[in-house]
């Protein structure tokens, strides 16, 4: 199989594993199963993130790292009439997720569909259907069950603090679009994926030894606070920012000199400029305003390192996002040039 298609049936997997931050055990182990089939060596951390060592031609450690966790929210009561109030996992607006189905996760494995509605949800009924402001405490969850209490909710095994997912809805078009929830960050962690079998099965050797940290609370701003010591310096392959005055596109690479935690390194940002260039890869350098990413995390944690963004440009993100087959190819490239593999 080639790296492409290996990549898009990977993200396919990945969106359809439920992992909001914090519930992401199923998802880490399926990357952890993957990596460690293309025989490199892992270890989960105290955080639940995993960490994947390959050894390089130098011992001099960097980092890469790509979250596995989304968007999604958590159970917050359950109303007298059975539906659910909720609140949020992450940072979305509630007009992209009305309407959605999703899946309500008990503590004791039990598992539920539903769908997310404002609470005036007909317009042949409620009069204020198209005003009524969408906010948490306006939201609701219908779940798919024969309820009409909070008991009976209760007796399903529901209770607050439960996880809610959100349905993937990917589809891969002829086109080569590729429209899913969750392409922030599934589909970088796909890419990732992919290069490892690359390297796994041309037998190439990155110039460091490089670790990949495959982050699981990004979402909620804390996913890499903690790195390694060894590692002297982080690329986070995220996704790229796309709007009016921005330079990111689908079908780019988006190579990040500065987000709303500040500019990220200028010689790292550089070099990753002039790689992409040297290789004839399609990339843009942009600015974005509303965004942190796990680098960010890792130097608000006080950490000693270097650190760059980089990804595939994604429209609509935190929303029903897509991306193009030419956006990752391209993010593709660039991670395999910044390893410098031989």
């Amino acid at each position: 199989m080639e790296a492409k298609e290996y990549i898009i049936k990977t993200l396919q997997t990945l969106v359809n594993i439920p992992s909001p931050s914090g519930f992401t055990k199923k998802a880490i182990e399926f990357v952890k199963g993957e990596a460690e089939r293309f025989a490199y060596a892992c270890e989960i951390n105290q955080k639940g993130g995993l960490i994947i060592t390959i050894e390089g031609r130098s011992n001099e450690t960097v980092g890469l790292t790509a979250h596995v966790d989304t968007l999604g929210a958590m159970v917050r009561s359950i109303n007298s009439d059975g539906t659910l109030q909720f609140t949020m996992v992450g940072g979305y607006t509630m007009h992209s997720v009305e309407g959605s189905y999703c899946k309500i996760h008990t503590r004791d494995g039990r598992v539920y569909t539903g769908t997310i509605l404002i609470k005036s949800c007909s317009v042949h009924y409620h009069d204020d259907a198209r005003t009524m402001e969408r906010t948490e405490k306006n939201m609701i969850v219908r779940i798919d069950e024969i309820v009409n209490s909070k008991e009976d909710v209760l007796a399903l095994g529901i209770n607050s603090g439960d996880y809610i997912s959100f349905d993937a809805e990917f589809e891969y078009t002829e086109k080569g679009f590729i429209k899913s929830r969750h392409l922030d960050d599934k589909a970088s962690v796909a890419v990732l994926l992919g290069v490892l079998k690359e390297m796994s099965e041309n037998k190439l050797v990155p110039g460091k030894r490089t670790k990949i940290l495959i982050s699981n609370y990004e979402e909620v701003g804390f996913g890499a606070s903690w790195i390694p010591e060894d590692i002297s310096e982080l690329v986070a392959v995220d996704m790229g920012v796309i709007g009016d005055d921005l330079n990111g596109s689908e079908y780019k690479v988006s190579i990040c000199a500065k987000d709303s935690s500040g500019p990220y390194d200028y010689e790292l940002t550089g070099k990753l400029i002039s790689l992409a260039k040297e290789n004839n890869i399609d990339y843009v350098v942009d600015i974005f305003p509303h965004y942190g990413s796990d680098v960010s995390a890792v130097l608000g944690g006080g950490n000693n390192i270097r650190g760059a963004l980089i990804g595939q440009g994604v429209h609509a993100s935190h929303g029903m996002e897509r991306t193009h087959i030419k956006g990752i190819e391209n993010t593709f490239k660039l991670v395999k040039a910044y390893l410098d593999l031989r």
